[in-house]
């Protein structure tokens, strides 16, 4: 088995999963060289310190430190500094191996290679393997001033609450759009929070905003029509894509894969007051990023299964013939990270290698 299978095993171990596939292993050579790949070898999920990756690699300390910091600059491995002692670790394949390559942006012969594979590998493998389990790693942020304010809002619905929590803003280019380009929507809207945020803040694929920004940021994405979604937890946001349905990874599991467990809807859907709707087909045409809404005749009509619970339509509703509800059995996400991890990991049935890559 050459270090390139070795690592696409080890990759595959994590909640996102990387099965085999050609395709994959064509990915993994642009992005690793066969020094690099050595190294990535003897990493773990969590940051480790220089001296233990040489150790597991068997490269010599100095040729791994030079390895280990020529990956993070190219974005394929994370590092954080703790105590004084730097540590790097692998990154998921997604989020991680396919987007931060991008967030410098595209156009090159790489980025343009790279594209045409992980559009290949997604419809072919990825997007499936992303999403194949009860439990999304995802969720739908809904907009904030689409919920009616004399409702009861839990915190983790709200991303104004949410953003006290985190410390460190960062924006990068949407990868989706980058990479796909499939739409003209704004490019400038990926918000990354704390670590992996400061990661790609030192390491120049991100700007360092401030939470009045970010929020400037979350409400420009609401006025081009992009969907809020984040890490599928109550505890805090690590990041909120702003996503298409015809570039994002995320929405494209259930617009392009049809898959029902692509990612966790809010706990609201949409309905219309028919006496007030003047059935002007903004909603249908513009607004509805999955195809919940049709207007018929002259009144428009919400699948409620089919609903994501994003609230787009009902800021761009001018008759105010729209409202999120709630809907009987809202789901609620895991309490943490943590809790969503393991829970992933029991359902896909990579329990025990997880952990122990963890732990490794």
């Amino acid at each position: 088995m050459d270090d390139y299978e070795k690592l696409r095993q080890i990759l595959d171990k994590h909640l996102a999963g990387a099965p085999a596939s050609k395709k994959l292993d064509q990915i993994l050579r642009i992005l690793f060289t066969p020094e690099e790949v050595k190294v990535a070898v003897g990493m773990m999920f969590t940051p480790t310190p220089v001296e233990e990756i040489a150790a597991r690699s068997g490269v010599p300390v100095e040729e791994t430190r030079a390895r280990c910091e020529s990956l993070a600059n190219k974005g394929i491995v994370f590092s954080r500094e703790k105590n004084g002692i730097m540590g790097y670790s692998l990154l998921p394949t997604i989020p991680g191996l396919f987007e931060f390559p991008f967030m410098k942006g595209g156009g090159e012969p790489m980025h343009r290679a790279l594209a045409k594979l992980w559009e290949d590998y997604h419809r072919e493998a990825l997007g499936n393997s992303f999403a194949s389990s009860p439990t999304p790693i995802t969720r739908v942020l809904p907009v904030e001033s689409a919920i009616d304010s004399r409702v009861e809002i839990l915190p983790f619905e709200v991303i104004s609450k949410m953003l006290d929590r985190n410390e460190t803003f960062a924006l990068a280019d949407c990868a989706c759009r980058v990479s796909v380009e499939a739409c003209q929507r704004p490019r400038d809207v990926c918000l990354i929070f704390d670590a992996t945020g400061r990661f790609l803040i030192d390491r120049g694929f991100a700007r360092e905003i401030t939470k009045q920004e970010a929020l400037d940021v979350v409400r420009r994405s609401e006025e081009a029509g992009l969907v809020h979604t984040t890490n599928n937890s109550q505890d805090r946001l690590s990041l909120i894509c702003n996503c298409c349905p015809c570039c994002c990874t995320i929405l494209r599991g259930l617009t392009q894969l049809q898959n029902p467990h692509a990612f966790a809807v809010s706990r609201w859907y949409s309905q219309v007051d028919a006496d007030l709707c003047n059935g002007c087909g903004i909603c249908e045409d513009e607004r509805c990023p999955v195809s919940a809404i049709k207007v018929t005749g002259s009144v428009a009509e919400v699948d409620p299964e089919r609903c994501i619970g994003c609230g787009l339509c009902v800021t761009r509703c001018d008759a105010k013939a729209i409202r999120l509800v709630q809907r009987q059995h809202p789901p609620d996400p895991p309490q943490t990270m943590v809790e969503m991890g393991l829970k992933i990991a029991a359902e896909k049935g990579k329990a025990e290698d997880f952990i122990k890559l963890m732990k490794r």
